[in-house]
């Protein structure tokens, strides 16, 4: 057969956000770093990318994570996180999603009823605590990277709209996060398309007026996600909340959110709503659930911030193998504007 590139995936699910993972067919790069060498797939060999997440071999609502040897000899394992407009430097549901495959294929020896891992990412270090239960891996919940607020009720002026408030902060990925009530909205699928309309037009207002850059490394920066919250309210003593993360090119995270959990801790932890140690329930838009806390404080530059750990689950849904044939006309595969959001020029 033609076939001018074979790739082995496994298809792999973290309370509802699509995050398959590569384990077979692609090299490793050179790269000092993680980070080394997610420049290095961004810059020279992002048409993996293209192929397995543009249509007709992906989809915009799905991510796909590749593992590679770690460049920390601490680690047991490293990954990148390929999503559908960039590589993102650290994802909450792609590491559950990761771990879950690493485990249940294999790859890592599993050990019950609790089997620890690090894993090397592009934002650091990942210690992550499986619970296993007869093959299966129950839970991930990984220690985050310290996440952080830089601006509170920072004002920016949102063309067609007016003057919105929003926080910004880091929890693996620059955030964006506005108040739904705010605007008038509520986290619904049946707002969907307002809420995934004013979500990109906030971040492009935002990233005109503010560039976060993370103290520690300068090549995180800028804004692709926004999360629209809604309050906090207590059920059975706990703190729970529900929120929307839209991600480029404008779409829902069908999960919680792990980065995005953690860039709200951050902030009510600045706000002074929550404290450390205190449980956290987070909600989707699904309806599905992160559990998280602050283990500890600590600072990132100038910003204090938070250690974050979340909890979440993960479910394998195929095995593939995802080809390209030497005669296919879409190479890096193709997007249309009814699935894909394309605002206007």
């Amino acid at each position: 057969m033609p076939f001018s590139r074979s790739i082995n995936v496994v298809g792999c699910h973290a309370e509802g956000e699509v995050g398959d993972v590569i384990t077979g067919g692609v090299l490793d790069v050179p790269g000092k770093t993680m980070f080394d060498k997610l420049v290095h797939f961004e810059t020279k060999k992002d048409s993996l990318r293209q192929l397995l997440l543009n249509e007709p071999r992906g989809r915009a609502s799905m991510n796909t994570n590749l593992v590679l040897p770690p460049c920390d000899p601490r680690a047991d394992a490293g990954f990148l996180i390929m999503e559908s407009e960039e590589y993102a430097p650290m994802s909450g549901s792609n590491i559950i999603c990761t771990t879950t495959v690493l485990l249940e294929t294999g790859m890592i020896p599993m050990k019950e009823p609790v089997t620890e891992v690090t894993l090397d990412t592009a934002a650091g270090l990942v210690t992550v605590t499986a619970e296993c239960k007869a093959g299966k891996c129950q839970s991930v919940e990984f220690d985050n990277v310290p996440s952080f607020a830089l601006e509170l009720d920072y004002k920016v002026n949102v063309p067609g709209i007016g003057e919105v408030i929003v926080d910004i902060a880091y929890g693996g990925m620059m955030y964006v996060l506005v108040d739904a009530a705010s605007l008038g909205l509520m986290v619904s699928n049946q707002q969907s398309r307002q809420l995934v309309e004013i979500a990109e037009r906030i971040k492009r207002a935002t990233e005109a007026a503010y560039t976060p850059i993370h103290p520690e490394n300068s090549g995180i920066k800028g804004f692709s996600v926004l999360a629209f919250t809604e309050p906090l309210k207590i059920e059975d003593g706990v703190k729970v909340a529900t929120n929307a993360v839209v991600v480029s090119p404008g779409r829902f995270d069908r999960s919680p959110c792990g980065t995005g959990t953690s860039a709200r801790l951050a902030v009510m932890h600045s706000r002074g709503q929550i404290q450390e140690g205190e449980v956290f329930k987070h909600r989707s838009i699904l309806g599905t659930e992160f559990i998280s806390r602050i283990r500890g404080t600590t600072t990132v530059g100038k910003y204090p911030a938070v250690l974050p750990t979340v909890k979440g689950r993960a479910w394998i849904t195929s095995f593939k193998q995802v080809v390209l044939d030497s005669t296919d006309p879409f190479p890096e595969g193709f997007r249309v504007g009814d699935q894909w959001h394309m605002p206007p020029n």
